[in-house]
C-alpha cells in the first residue's frame, strides 16, 4: 500500500476539498494511506465529520501555509513549517512514498528542488499537465495527453526538450499503461527544420533514440486531436497552450448554456445532442485524471489543479499511487540510461 503526503491547505478550496478528496480515497479498499500535513486544528474537526478509514488516514501537524497569492520564494523562506514543506521533508526522509498538492505552483516546484534531488541526467525539471483529446490510448483507454513542459522552465535547450521527452514517455507508459507511448515536439509546421534552435536540435536527437517512438514535430491543432500521447515544449510555450485550450473548453460549455437561456429552438435542438454534450463533458472533465506530475526528481510529486474538488484530490492521490506501485522514478531512470544521458 503506497503511503501519500497530502498538503491538506493547498487548493483554492482549502482543508474541506483535501481532507473530503482523502476521506473518499481511504474508503476504497485498495485505496491509499493518506497522511494529512497542515493545520491539525482545522483539520481534524473536518475528519470527524466525514466517513473515512481511520487505519488509513493520519495527520501531520504543520502550523503554517503558503497562500496562492504568496510569493512562493518569500513564502518558503518566511515560513519554514508550512505544509507543502513539511509535506516534501515527509517524502524525502522515507515517511512517504510520493506528495500530492493543489497549492500554489510555484511553492510546489519550489519546495520539491528545496528538499529533492534531481535524476542524474535531468538537466531541467518539467511540470507536466494533461489534457483531453479525442484519441484515446492504452490499456485504460485514456483519453488524455500529457504536455510538458507547462511552465516549470521557460528557457529551454534542446537536451532539456530530450530529458522532457524521455520523463514524459516513462510517465505515460506507466499511468496509461501504454507501452510505447507516441511523442511529438510542439512547432509551427511538421517539418524537421521548422522551429527555434532549440527544437531543430531536439528533433536531431529525438531522431536517433531508438528507445523512444518519436512521431516527429506536430503543430497545436494536433493536441486536441491526440495526434501525440506526450507532448514537448519549453515552459513559456506550454503554459500558454494549456491555458489557451482550457479557455476554449470552458468557452464551449459557455455559449452552449448562453443559447440554451436565448432560444426556445436552441433549447430543443441542445436537447436532442444531450448525449453528445454529455459525452463532450465527460471527455473534458480533467477532475477525472485528478493531477499532473512534476519531472525530474528522486521522488515523486503530484500537482492538483488550484480548482481542485474533492473529487480531483481523490483522483490525484489515485494517480500518485499509481505513479508509486509502478515504480516511475524507477521508470524515468531507466529511460535516462538507455538514452545515454
Amino acid at each position: 500500500m503506497a503511503t501519500l503526503a497530502l498538503d491538506a491547505m493547498g487548493s483554492d478550496l482549502g482543508p474541506p476539498a483535501t481532507v473530503n478528496g482523502a476521506a473518499k480515497a481511504s474508503r476504497h479498499p485498495e485505496g491509499p494511506r493518506v497522511i494529512l500535513v497542515g493545520d491539525a486544528e482545522v483539520i481534524a474537526p473536518l475528519l470527524g465529520e466525514v466517513e473515512h478509514d481511520p487505519d488509513k488516514i493520519e495527520i501531520l501537524h504543520a502550523p503554517e501555509t503558503v497562500a496562492m497569492d504568496e510569493s512562493p520564494r518569500a513564502a518558503l523562506a518566511a515560513k519554514p513549517d508550512c505544509s507543502i514543506l513539511t509535506a516534501a521533508h515527509l517524502v524525502a526522509e522515507g515517511g512517504a512514498d510520493a506528495l500530492v498538492s493543489a497549492g500554489n505552483t510555484g511553492a510546489v516546484t519550489m519546495a520539491c528542488a528545496k528538499v529533492f534531488e534531481r535524476l542524474p541526467g535531468v538537466t531541467r525539471c518539467a511540470l507536466g499537465a494533461v489534457f483531453p483529446t479525442e484519441r484515446r490510448r492504452g490499456e485504460k483507454d485514456d483519453p488524455f495527453s500529457l504536455i510538458l513542459d507547462a511552465g516549470l522552465t521557460l528557457d529551454v535547450t534542446a537536451e532539456d526538450l530530450v530529458g522532457f521527452a524521455i520523463m514524459g514517455a516513462a510517465y505515460a507508459s506507466r499511468i496509461s499503461s501504454n507501452d510505447r507511448p507516441r511523442v511529438a515536439l510542439l512547432s509551427n509546421g511538421s517539418e524537421g527544420h521548422k522551429g527555434p534552435k532549440a527544437i531543430v536540435e531536439a528533433h536531431r536527437i529525438l531522431s536517433g533514440l531508438e528507445c523512444l517512438d518519436f512521431i516527429g514535430n506536430i503543430e497545436g491543432m494536433d493536441i486536441p486531436r491526440g495526434t501525440a500521447d506526450v507532448v514537448v515544449t519549453g515552459g513559456f510555450t506550454g503554459n500558454i497552450v494549456l491555458k489557451m485550450l482550457e479557455g476554449i473548453a470552458e468557452t464551449v460549455m459557455r455559449l452552449g448554456r448562453y443559447a440554451m437561456d436565448k432560444s426556445i429552438m436552441y433549447k430543443a435542438g441542445l436537447a436532442l445532442l444531450s448525449p453528445a454534450v454529455k459525452k463532450l463533458r465527460r471527455v473534458t472533465d480533467w477532475e477525472q485524471y485528478g493531477g499532473a506530475p512534476v519531472l525530474g526528481f528522486d521522488h515523486l510529486c503530484i500537482k492538483g489543479h488550484g480548482r481542485s474538488s474533492e473529487r480531483a484530490i481523490k483522483n490525484a492521490l489515485v494517480v500518485a499511487q499509481t505513479a508509486v506501485q509502478s515504480d516511475m522514478v524507477g521508470a524515468i531512470r531507466s529511460g535516462l540510461r538507455e538514452a545515454g544521458r
